[in-house]
């Protein structure tokens, strides 16, 4: 499939139109980026990782009933996805006291929370991405109250699918970002998830060793951070080893 015209880049993904005007090409970058992109860096490799294993996720989330706007993989670093109207908030589900709540809240990082939390922010990068309340979101019309709703029934849901399954993968699931859209069909509207699920937008710890396999060994300076995400894909079945020691993407039971 040709390159068609850029309709947004951002830190992580580049969005180009699509063979249809419902449909857009979402690749995957290499770049890494913290802090409000104050922090930088290009990491080989991240960007095959980050789409191979947000097409898994959204594979198995549609299989529990889980609406999404990827549609298919088409190489190593695009997946064809639905075109959808973002709603500006980070939706983010937290299991574990970690990163900022640990620091708002004063909690012990690694400290079990009695339940899953979810939290809002306000997508403004000058801002800082701001954590606001329900009344914030009503109030400035950034989300309906029934939007509201459905962003809190699918992330957790999707908390409690993705929790056993990292479980069983010796992985916990400490936190996660989440995005939603609106795509409209004909006369409705529906309230689907979007952007990506991967190590970037997720806090992965082993469950032995309490090891990140996450983006935060990028922003703490941990090192490792591709090897870390190439962990977290062989877990998951997407890695295999080539027999030679290097680790090979496994694209059997994916989208083409």
């Amino acid at each position: 499939m040709s390159r068609r015209r850029m309709v947004y880049e951002g830190k992580a993904k580049i969005l180009y139109e699509g063979p249809e005007p419902h449909l857009l090409v979402q690749y995957f970058k290499d770049d890494a980026t913290a802090f409000n992109a104050e922090k930088k860096a290009v990491l080989d490799g991240k960007g095959v990782l980050n789409n191979r294993i947000s097409e898994y996720m959204m594979t198995r989330l549609g299989e529990i009933g889980i609406p999404h706007h990827f549609v298919k993989r088409l190489n190593m670093r695009e997946q064809l996805i639905k075109k959808v109207e973002i709603i500006p908030l980070e939706v983010i589900v937290r299991n574990v006291a970690a990163g900022t709540m640990a620091k708002r809240l004063g909690l012990e990082e690694g400290e079990r929370l009695p339940r899953a939390v979810v939290e809002f922010c306000y997508k403004k990068d000058e801002l800082g991405d701001p954590l606001v309340a329900e009344e914030h979101i009503s109030a400035f019309g950034w989300a309906t109250p029934p939007e509201v709703d459905d962003m809190v029934s699918l992330a957790l849901r999707t908390n409690d699918f993705m929790c056993g399954l990292f479980a069983g993968v010796g992985i916990r699931l400490v936190d996660f970002k989440l995005e939603f859209g609106r795509l409209f069909e004909n006369e409705t509207v529906r309230t689907i998830l979007a952007d990506e699920i991967s190590p970037d937008s997720c806090r992965l710890w082993d469950m032995d060793t309490n090891k990140k396999l996450d983006k935060d060994r990028f922003r703490r300076d941990l090192g490792g951070v591709t090897e870390a995400y190439s962990e977290v894909a062989r877990r998951l079945g997407i890695l295999r080893d080539s027999g030679d020691g290097a680790d090979v993407v496994d694209f059997k039971g994916g989208s083409k």
